[in-house]
């Protein structure tokens, strides 16, 4: 179901939610300056998807959710401090194999800290775990198969590279694990999981290029990751 109570200032209007006026612009602009893919219409450019590929789950899935399980990952509930990091604006669509967009579909991300801990008991460095950071996060696609969260910048810690674990589920189907990478790290090229991705093409699909929002008065960055699934969600479905 849907995040229990949203943060009114700080969400997104394009999925009938609310961000301030402020922030809805620079969000806005910041959309028509990394594409607009996700305004096009259902089918418009299926010719031109990937398959979004699979990745390892990883062993930090929560195992224990947080407090507020919202797509505001900077503050949770009615807390006054927000979480350590650069505030990024992460959207997209949830896509079909055709194009059509997928509605329903629960989209969780999860992600380490600023300082590389997760929110997970068997993470290293628990200790200097940021208690305002969520963690996690989840978001019910609209009809049009958007979504939208606000999150901090992922961070490298030692072994991988800046990334967002992303999970998509219809029902009780887990339809798709992958994660979300950021174009243009350095770490990219070493990173065992990212470079597992053989198809140039699925590779591209998952590094996503965060840009300055424009006119941010604090450095904030917006990227657009479409979601595209191997099989319709009414399709029998195994996550491997």
């Amino acid at each position: 179901m849907l995040p229990r109570r949203p943060l009114a200032a700080l969400l997104d209007p394009r999925t009938g939610q609310w961000l301030g006026a402020d922030s809805r612009r620079r969000f806005l602009q910041g959309i028509g300056a990394v594409g607009a893919t996700g305004l096009l219409a259902p089918g418009a450019f299926a010719e031109m998807l990937t398959q979004t590929p699979r990745q390892t789950e990883g062993p930090f899935y929560p195992d224990h959710l947080p407090r507020d399980t919202d797509n505001d990952l900077l503050i949770i509930n009615d807390a006054i401090t927000p979480s350590v990091g650069q505030v990024t604006h992460v959207s997209g669509r949830v896509l079909g194999p055709s194009g059509a967009p997928v509605r329903n579909a629960l989209v969780e991300i999860w992600q380490a800290d600023a300082h590389g801990v997760y929110l997970h008991s068997g993470s290293a460095g628990g200790e200097r775990r940021d208690g305002n950071f969520q963690g996690y996060g989840r978001f019910l696609t609209n009809a049009k198969g958007e979504y939208y969260f606000r999150t901090i910048r992922p961070v490298p810690y030692p072994g991988r590279t800046p990334h967002i674990h992303f999970a998509i589920s219809r029902g009780d189907r887990r339809l798709l694990t992958t994660q979300m990478y950021v174009k243009g790290e350095q770490q990219n090229e070493r990173d065992g999981v990212l470079r597992g991705i053989r198809d140039a093409q699925q590779r591209e699909s998952v590094l996503v290029d965060l840009q300055p929002l424009p006119d941010s008065p604090i450095e904030e960055l917006a990227g657009e990751f479409n979601i595209v699934l191997g099989t319709t969600p009414s399709d029998p479905v195994r996550e491997s």
